[in-house]
């Protein structure tokens, strides 16, 4: 059985052992924001995922509008490592922005229903978000999300 704090301590070697040895992301991407209590402070946890489920970032910041929508932009595509040919996101105006500055040549879809891959993506964190609630600070939060994405996509049966 792995505890809680076996991950805090392991989990951000483990991860980035995961990250480096990954084979690459596809081309279209999920990207969408929900918020999270932790210690009775409402942050937004941002996520972006490829076509295939697989977590390619994931940030805790504590605002949600343009210059957090840039920082977890600039964030996703260098962990991507490609150029996206599709970005799926909600109606967020700050999205359609940073996606014109960032990436002018990639398809941004918007239409309803279009993303709902990355709101169920949030699942498995709202199941855990009692847990959550316990740690003391956004970095502890930050870091075990990137180890559990990063093992979660080591599991992940949808790209073969």
């Amino acid at each position: 059985m792995v505890t809680h704090e076996s991950i805090l301590l392991f989990g951000p070697r483990y991860a980035k052992k995961l990250k480096r040895q990954h084979q690459g992301y596809g081309d279209t991407f999920f990207l969408d924001e929900v918020y999270v209590k932790i210690q009775g402070k409402q942050l937004y946890l941002w996520r972006a995922i490829d076509q295939d489920g697989e977590v390619v970032d994931i940030m805790l910041q504590a605002r949600r509008d343009g210059k957090a929508a840039r920082r977890f932009f600039k964030r996703f595509l260098n962990n991507c490592r490609n150029e996206p040919r599709k970005i799926v996101t909600d109606k967020l105006r700050s999205y359609g922005v940073v996606h014109r500055e960032l990436v002018p040549d990639a398809i941004h879809d918007t239409s309803q229903y279009a993303n709902n891959r990355a709101e169920l993506s949030h699942q498995p964190t709202r199941v855990r978000e009692r847990g959550i609630r316990r740690f003391k600070s956004m970095g502890q939060v930050q870091r075990f999300l990137e180890a559990h994405a990063a093992v979660s996509n080591l599991f992940n049966l949808g790209r073969l």
